[in-house]
């Protein structure tokens, strides 16, 4: 299952699978990768990089199996040179999404309520 993070970011595609599936989706916050500008824009800003519309990124949930050789792929492409593995599908909780964290807590990553930006394009 490949969707586009352009409207909602990240964050909106991992419960759109999470609460359409009824699994919860487990990510790792030093696996996403995040370029520093964006990050540093986003730290300004006192806006979540996870919810930010990602223009021409997307996400895809791939069999575990599978994981390890489909990220081979995308890297192959100077496109997607920078694709990774973030997280993984969990049977529980269903429908929710938890970030583990850079500090090592657990956090939930919740559906946006309203726009953190509006849209320019």
């Amino acid at each position: 299952m490949m969707r586009d993070a352009t409207r909602g970011g990240v964050a909106t595609v991992l419960n759109e699978v999470a609460r359409g599936a009824g699994v919860a989706v487990r990510v790792d916050e030093r696996a996403v990768p995040v370029r520093p500008i964006v990050s540093g824009a986003c730290e300004l800003l006192g806006l979540d990089p996870l919810y930010v519309a990602c223009e021409g990124r997307f996400v895809a949930v791939v069999d575990g199996e599978h994981a390890d050789a489909a990220v081979a792929a995308l890297r192959r492409h100077p496109v997607s040179e920078g694709a990774a593995v973030v997280g993984t599908i969990e049977p529980d909780p269903a429908g929710m999404v938890l970030l583990n964290t850079a500090f090592g807590g657990t956090r939930i990553v919740d559906l946006l309520v309203g726009d953190p930006l509006p849209r320019i394009c």
